[in-house]
C-alpha cells in the first residue's frame, strides 16, 4: 500500500513539473513552398542533387532560418503555381513571380523582393536595333505559358502569332532555331540562360526599351496575414544586413 502511495506520489509530481516547464511546446510550422523547375537561376532543377536550387530557394531558407519556420520544396510548373496554392496544396510561392493587379486578387504577395524588367530575345544572325514591340508588327513572336509576356506581346505586339511555350529554355531554344521571329521574357533569367548555353543561338536586344520594368516577391494565400507579415519581417532584415544582395550577386544577377 506504501509503494501505492509512492508511485502515486512521484506521478503527481512529475506531472506538475511537465505543467511547469512546458514540456510539450507546439512544433515548428513547416510550410510547402511552390518553385518552378524551369525558372534558371531563380528556381530550377539541379540534376546532380534533384531537388529544386536557385536564388529564391536560397531566399525562402534565409527567410525561414530568421523567421522560425522550416520549408519544404514542392516542384510545380509555374503555370500551376497560384492554382496549387489557392487550392491548399502549396503554402508558399517562391518562384520569379511578378507583382500585377489580377494575381492581387487571387493571392497577397510579400513586400518587393527585386525589380524584374522584361527583355527582348532575337536570333543572333538578327541585328536590328528593336526599341520596341511595334517594330515587330505582323510577325510570329513567343513566351512562356502562365506568364504575363503572353497577353503583353497580344496587347501590344500587332504580331501576326503568338506562340506559347511551356518553358523559357524552350521559347529560347525556338527563337534560336528561327521558328519565331522574338520572344519576350524575365530579362534577368534570359540572360543567365544565354551566358549558360553555348547551344543557344539567340540575345537579348541592348537598344529594347523595358515597358514592364516590374517587381518579383513572395506569395501567400490572402488568408495567411500572419505568415505574410513574419516573410515581410524577414525581408526587411535581410535587405538591411545584405543578404539578399549577396544571394543575388551569388547567382550572377
Amino acid at each position: 500500500m506504501g509503494g501505492y502511495r509512492l508511485v502515486r506520489g512521484l506521478c503527481r509530481v512529475f506531472a506538475l513539473a511537465v505543467a511547469f516547464t512546458g514540456a510539450s511546446p507546439g512544433q515548428v510550422p513547416t510550410y510547402s513552398v511552390g518553385a518552378t523547375p524551369t525558372g534558371t537561376p531563380f528556381t530550377f532543377l539541379d540534376v546532380r542533387t534533384n531537388t529544386i536550387q536557385g536564388a529564391m530557394v536560397d531566399l525562402l531558407d534565409a527567410i525561414a532560418n530568421d523567421a522560425g519556420f522550416k520549408i519544404g520544396i514542392q516542384p510545380t510548373p509555374f503555370p500551376a503555381l497560384i492554382p496549387a496554392l489557392t487550392g491548399k496544396r502549396i503554402d508558399i510561392i517562391a518562384a520569379p513571380m511578378l507583382i500585377t493587379a489580377p494575381r492581387r486578387e487571387v493571392v497577397d504577395f510579400s513586400d518587393p523582393v527585386f525589380s524584374y524588367p522584361e527583355g527582348l530575345v532575337v536570333n543572333i544572325n538578327d541585328k536590328t536595333a528593336y526599341r520596341s514591340l511595334a517594330e515587330l508588327k505582323g510577325q510570329v513572336v513567343g513566351a512562356q505559358a502562365g506568364t504575363v509576356y503572353v497577353e503583353f506581346l497580344k496587347r501590344n505586339a500587332e504580331a501576326a502569332e503568338v506562340k506559347v511555350y511551356d518553358s523559357l529554355a524552350e521559347l529560347l531554344r525556338q527563337v534560336s532555331l528561327g521558328h519565331v521571329k522574338a520572344g519576350v521574357g524575365d530579362a534577368r533569367i534570359v540572360r543567365y540562360q544565354l551566358a549558360h548555353n553555348a547551344a543557344l543561338w539567340a540575345q537579348l536586344v541592348p537598344t529594347y526599351e523595358a515597358k514592364l520594368n516590374r517587381s518579383v516577391a513572395i506569395a501567400v494565400r490572402k488568408s495567411d496575414t500572419e505568415l505574410l507579415a513574419k516573410i515581410n519581417a524577414s525581408i526587411a532584415k535581410l535587405r538591411a544586413n545584405g543578404t539578399i544582395d549577396k544571394i543575388l550577386a551569388k547567382w550572377g544577377v
